[in-house]
């Protein structure tokens, strides 16, 4: 191999590519790079979307597995809920009194919340919990 380039240098043979078909490669790649960032932008946004309700929505049975052993919320926090199931999301929000309960996530810019007992979680949310009853 190094002979057949110190070769081709002795007999100055010039071939390679042009410059615009350099400038060709470069156009092309850059109009590959505009389609592919917005979709991966997109995706991405969708996951943190889906990641947020996903942590709120399965530390739901684990709220009311807290209230089955102590009969309310007071008391309830990240910790108790990790002591009862070690898969709850460490970024979770959680805050209770003696009758609800309020669970938020942020992943990214979405935020994730339900007020409970019995609510449907709302993946639009404008605030993470700052209270049991919102």
């Amino acid at each position: 191999m190094f002979s057949t380039l110190k070769g081709r240098m002795a007999a100055g043979d010039e071939s390679g590519f042009t410059l615009i078909e350099l400038l060709v490669v470069l156009i092309i790649i850059g109009v590959l790079l505009a389609i592919a960032v917005p979709s991966y932008l997109g995706f991405k946004d969708r996951a943190q979307k889906a990641a947020a309700a996903s942590n709120v929505r399965s530390a739901i049975p684990d709220a009311e597995a807290y209230y089955s052993d102590n009969q309310n919320y007071t008391g309830m926090n990240l910790a108790s809920l990790q002591a009862i199931d070690k898969g709850v999301s460490g970024t979770l929000v959680v805050f209770g009194n003696a009758t609800n309960y309020c669970m938020s996530n942020t992943q990214g810019t979405h935020i994730a919340k339900v007020l409970g007992p019995g609510g449907t979680v709302n993946d639009s949310a404008a605030a993470a919990c700052t209270s049991a009853t919102g």
